[in-house]
């Protein structure tokens, strides 16, 4: 059987997975979105309008302008290039981080698992936001320390999802016979345990990177993240803020994109989770 036959099977689950597609063509657009936002924006992102200032939707603003007259649909074109690009980075440093500690501690075991566990756990104990918010303030506020934040928020997760298949993996017969054959720690580690959890790590990864999207338009949205006159989703929604009832479209469509992508990336994670999952049947 060829060896990459559970992968088919995987992919064909998700073609005909609802959620999956659904999401997938949500999460396709808003890529388009963003690598064509400098072609498909109608007006600069910064460029103020102080003539037409919070102007409702119409033929000139399609999605109406912000209290300087920016043009808001450019904004959100071009804050989506921030939020994927932040939510990419962030997930991916954190699963590389809390992947690399996690598969160590688990194989090794002993002292050392006790003491990684234990850090892991006291990072656990820390409302996620409030620890991300607590490293952008030390490092200062910008959007690559914003990622470092979420990406740090990130690793204990990932260091226990690892942590606890590398610990099922290690009993398993392959591994003990090429420990037995003489085959080293990396090798074992790199060739039998890794490529036997990628499938948690990518549903995992899948449904982080929504909550890293969020996180960043928190982190922004207090004026820790992207900083003006950077267009980002958060900011946005701070600038509508207090304009909310005067002109509530200032901050409704930035809110709508968070939650179209969220909601996209929600989707596509739950479908790769039943995709991923060797029960499921093909």
């Amino acid at each position: 059987m060829n060896a990459n036959d559970p992968w088919r099977r995987s992919l064909r689950r998700l073609a005909r997975n609802r959620r999956g597609v659904v999401g997938g063509v949500m999460l396709g657009l808003l890529m388009a979105m963003a690598l064509l936002a400098p072609v498909l924006a109608p007006r600069s992102p910064i460029a103020a309008d102080l003539i037409h200032p919070a102007s409702p939707p119409d033929a000139a603003h399609l999605l109406g302008s912000d209290s300087l007259g920016r043009d808001i649909l450019s904004r959100i074109m071009h804050g989506a290039r921030i939020s994927l690009v932040v939510g990419l980075s962030a997930v991916a440093l954190g699963a590389a981080v809390g992947t690399a500690v996690g598969v160590i501690s688990g194989y090794v075991g002993g002292l050392l698992d006790e003491l990684v566990m234990r850090a892991m756990d006291v990072l656990l104990a820390f409302p996620t936001i409030i620890l991300a918010i607590a490293i952008v303030a030390a490092l200062g506020p910008s959007l690559r320390n914003t990622t470092v934040a979420i990406g740090v928020v990130l690793v204990p997760s990932y260091a226990r999802l690892v942590r606890g298949a590398t610990l099922s993996l290690k009993q398993t017969d392959f591994v003990t016979a090429a420990a037995c054959l003489g085959a080293g720690t990396v090798r074992i580690l790199v060739r039998h345990v890794l490529p036997n959890t990628a499938a948690v790590i990518i549903v995992q990864g899948s449904l982080d990177i929504g909550g890293a999207i969020l996180s960043e338009a928190a982190l922004s949205f207090l004026g820790l993240g992207a900083q003006p006159p950077t267009p980002s989703w958060g900011s946005m929604l701070n600038d509508g803020r207090a304009f909310i009832y005067a002109a509530p479209h200032i901050a409704t469509f930035p809110g709508l994109a968070i939650m179209l992508a969220v909601l996209g990336f929600n989707l596509l994670g739950d479908a790769l989770r039943d995709a991923l999952d060797p029960y499921m049947p093909g």
